[in-house]
């Protein structure tokens, strides 16, 4: 079994994808705009540009995308992605690149289990946790 993650988006999906290709130093392989796909007519003129479906190969997973049309959009909730990162200045880099123009809700800091932990929420509202293992 393969396991992918699929995140929603308000009309932002490509910029955010393009900042975790950057952050996360991975690839997207896919992208089709809501104007270029077959459901062109089912969304208003102005979402033709927006993401109907965006793929990212990084950190060891695939993130699938969507911007949400037609105010179906509901803010993330209940979940976070964890990123278990080795290097404490890798995780400290990241948490840095998700924090900027986000919010922290935990610094990141050494913890009982952790070297450095964190929780983050960046700047297009997805949900992180940086963890980095005790050696």
């Amino acid at each position: 079994m393969n396991s992918s993650l699929n995140l929603t988006f308000n009309g932002d999906c490509a910029a955010a994808f393009r900042f975790y290709e950057r952050c996360l130093r991975g690839k997207v392989l896919f992208q089709l705009t809501w104007g270029d796909s077959p459901m062109a007519k089912d969304v208003p003129a102005e979402w033709g540009p927006k993401i109907c479906h965006s793929t990212l190969a990084a950190a060891g997973t695939t993130l699938h995308g969507v911007d949400t049309p037609s105010g179906a959009y509901e803010a993330p909730r209940g979940f976070s992605i964890l990123l278990d990162i080795e290097d404490p200045a890798e995780a400290q880099r990241l948490f840095g690149e998700f924090a900027a123009h986000g919010r922290v809700d935990l610094p990141l800091q050494e913890t009982f289990w952790a070297r450095r932990y964190g929780k983050v929420v960046d700047r297009f509202g997805i949900p992180w946790e940086i963890n980095c293992p005790s050696a």
